[in-house]
């Protein structure tokens, strides 16, 4: 059991298909969308690109803690099939768009419910695959798909092209969010448990978040996250302009960059399983963010085409070290009714980081030379390393010794750990929800903050 690829699981296979297919119908709508915003503006189409992007960001960073916050209220499969559907219909739209203004709207939409979808659908695969293996072997697939997506997906629009116009492509995607609705249609997803948080609308909305920065080693994954977004921003943003301007190179040598950082990215997806059995998600994600810091500086250097590409694979190597675990870490931050509510938080935070680095990177390039951008963001990259590694806190994943004060609340509760009460015998099946007192007590078990343990215990010394 311990071997077994979670693609073995029939569940996970139906959800990874989903995933992967979503995944190209939405690589082909980047490239229609690219294709559309050239049609309607011409040469100010980057322009275009640029705003819809940070719209696609503004989106997943406002709504995923929102959305996430309140997934509990719903039932999981309901809610992923309505949220697939409605992003079918949005992309089917697009190929009617006549105005600048309605791309940024379709986009904020569309990626409003994509906000809503990723999280609550990564959230649910540690729960379909309980083996932490065969999840961090799932981790792994997932990078893998990002990774194939980004090399595959214009290969696979070129060849559309072929056959039919850009709006075929659009369609294409809108046919992918279908397909991905029926498959988890099909999928006997374990249902979430009920939760009841205390605070109100705004409790829930804000929880995850919350909750994510009161952890101190989700504080450190965050830190990791801006040495990531600083990475990816570099060459992402500023890898045609140094190929194209610097180098003087070709269209098919910015492809190779990329690519390098893409193979990067999947060896290092391919070798995390094997890595976390010998040495720790903290040890893996803080020597992914040192390697992404050394590669970014050494863009400073000015290598020429042939020594560019190890140093795009090192930056892809380092970026994937880090983002690869980081869904365990995630996981094993959270109560199991409370992994959308985190996972969203991550998505949304995350997305802040991409946010910010974005536009960084180009004005910097811009206005200083990449050479110099490059050793800022890598010297940034190697302090953000540094950083998380000494506020991960040793213990993180073990038992803490910890107080609760005695209280009284009223919250939809189980009796295990921190429930066991007297009643009056009207309060009907578990869960139930009834006023209740807990009294003072000191144990020690595995800490997540959650509506019990609302602060992380400090050290004793």
């Amino acid at each position: 059991m311990q071997n077994m690829s979670p693609l073995q699981n029939p569940v996970f296979r139906r959800l990874f298909t989903a995933q992967v297919i979503a995944l190209v119908g939405t690589g082909l709508t980047t490239v229609a969308l690219t294709l559309l915003a050239y049609d309607l503006v011409q040469e100010n189409a980057g322009v275009v690109l640029g705003t819809a992007l940070a719209c696609k960001m503004i989106a997943y960073v406002v709504f995923a803690p929102v959305i996430g916050g309140l997934a509990h209220r719903f039932p999981r499969k309901p809610l992923l099939i309505t949220l697939d559907l409605v992003r079918a219909g949005i992309v089917l739209v697009m190929p009617f768009v006549t105005a600048v203004w309605q791309i940024y709207l379709l986009i904020f939409l569309l990626n409003l419910f994509s906000a809503g979808f990723k999280p609550v659908f990564a959230a649910a695969i540690p729960e379909v695959l309980a083996d932490e293996e065969q999840y961090t072997k799932a981790l792994s697939y997932s990078r893998l798909a990002y990774d194939l997506e980004n090399l595959l997906s214009p290969t696979l629009a070129g060849i559309a092209l072929l056959f039919f116009s850009y709006t075929g492509l659009f369609a294409a995607n809108s046919a992918a969010f279908v397909v991905s609705a029926l498959l988890i249609l099909f999928c006997p997803l374990p249902k979430a448990e009920p939760q009841d948080r205390l605070g109100g609308i705004w409790g829930e909305i804000s929880f995850g978040v919350i909750a994510y920065m009161k952890t101190p080693r989700l504080r450190a994954l965050l830190t990791l996250y801006l040495a990531v977004a600083c990475a990816s921003a570099m060459v992402i943003v500023n890898t045609v302009v140094y190929v194209k301007e610097i180098l003087g190179g070709s269209d098919e040598e910015v492809a190779l960059a990329f690519a390098a950082a893409g193979f990067g990215s999947m060896l290092a997806a391919l070798a995390v399983p094997r890595l976390v059995e010998k040495v720790t998600d903290k040890a893996i994600m803080t020597g992914g963010a040192i390697l992404m810091g050394i590669g970014v500086m050494a863009i400073g250097m000015g290598p020429g085409i042939t020594a560019m590409l190890p140093v795009w694979f090192t930056i892809g190597l380092g970026w994937s070290l880090v983002q690869t675990p980081a869904g365990r870490v995630v996981n094993r931050s959270a109560r199991s009714s409370d992994r959308a509510a985190y996972f969203s938080a991550q998505f949304a935070l995350s997305h802040a980081c991409w946010l910010l680095a974005y536009p960084l990177a180009g004005q910097l390039g811009a206005a200083i030379g990449i050479a110099a951008t490059a050793l800022y963001l890598g010297l940034a990259i190697v302090a953000f390393g540094a950083l998380a590694m000494l506020t991960w806190p040793p213990q993180a994943g073990h038992s803490l010794e910890h107080e609760h004060a005695a209280q009284d609340h009223l919250h939809l509760h189980t009796h295990g750990r921190h429930h066991q009460h007297e009643h009056r015998g009207n309060e009907g099946p578990e869960p139930h929800s009834h006023p209740h007192y807990h009294p003072r007590q000191r144990h020690a078990h595995n800490f997540v903050i959650d509506e019990h343990h609302l602060t992380w215990p400090k050290p004793r010394v």
